[in-house]
């Protein structure tokens, strides 16, 4: 996958912005982050969702909410119905787009509490993901303040909802700013192209013009682990992927995602995944029936 990062710019009008637009049917192999919270609607279609460290299909209609600097990447497989065009509508925004006042009054707390849990990314389904199309379909022929109120109804609907969910590990963490999002952006992009290959403390350090130790420091303040586990973890996710694509084994799986035996794989993809390669692969492949 790569890995790139968006800069998103609102119209003087507007404090946010609202888009409804046709999906393609593709596996798109490009995670996006931006500093931007985000909704996502994704309707009559069904694929894979990458948020983070969180793979898992899905069949639409379903709802996700992100917050800022949350890798992201849905891989489209099929539309559910052939008869309607698979949708997304998609709300970019910040947390104190009406001001920084309003988060702070005793009617917010429960809007602060959803945009905690954005960090990790939060799933909605069932009947909030009706209620919020609702809303959200309302949202996009409304301007001014309407428009505002429409998506003040849909934060309070989202965060007073008992089926959100969130989806990665507790130890993701995210990037705190645009300079240090740059800069991790810069080791992502690095270890996404050499992941195969062994990659040291002082490659990616030198990356960065940094000493070792203040390259530690930043990285570990972003992505909460050090070096090793976040490359760990990105090989073990390659391995995941090829496993649940259907055209590799478990063996070619594990050299083909860097690593040279079959003991530290199957120990590693047990740390990140929580299963032996072989139950993962049991558990969460999709077949080629299943996409067609």
């Amino acid at each position: 996958m790569q890995y790139i990062y968006e800069n998103f710019t609102f119209p003087p009008d507007q404090s946010f912005t609202i888009r409804s637009e046709s999906l393609e049917m593709q596996k798109y192999t490009t995670f996006k982050s931006h500093v931007n919270f985000e909704i996502a609607l994704l309707e009559n279609c069904c694929g894979k969702r990458f948020i983070g460290d969180h793979i898992q299909d899905f069949e639409g209609p379903e709802l996700v909410l992100l917050g800022s600097y949350l890798p992201h990447c849905w891989q489209y497989y099929k539309a559910t119905n052939p008869l309607l065009q698979p949708r997304a509508t998609i709300v970019h925004f910040f947390p104190d787009f009406l001001g920084k006042d309003l988060l702070e009054k005793p009617e917010a707390r429960h809007l602060n509490a959803l945009f905690d849990k954005a960090a990790k990314g939060v799933l909605f389904e069932g009947a909030a993901v009706l209620e919020a199309k609702q809303v959200m379909q309302q949202m996009i022929f409304e301007t001014g303040l309407a428009r505002s109120a429409h998506m003040l109804r849909l934060l309070d609907m989202l965060a007073l909802s008992a089926t959100g969910k969130t989806l990665c590990s507790s130890y993701f963490n995210t990037a705190e700013s645009p300079n240090q999002a740059n800069k991790l952006n810069k080791v992502f992009a690095h270890i996404f192209s050499h992941f195969k290959e062994e990659i040291t403390l002082q490659d990616v350090s030198t990356l960065l013009s940094m000493s070792t130790a203040a390259f530690c420091r930043l990285f570990k303040s972003g992505t909460n682990r050090t070096l090793t586990d976040f490359v760990k973890e990105v090989r073990i996710g390659h391995a995941a992927r090829l496993l649940l694509e259907g055209h590799h084994n478990v063996s070619e799986a594990c050299y083909d995602s860097g690593y040279n035996n079959m003991s530290n794989f199957n120990k590693h993809f047990k740390e990140v995944k929580g299963l032996s390669p072989r139950d993962f692969l049991r558990r969460y492949r999709v077949t080629d029936s299943a996409k067609s």
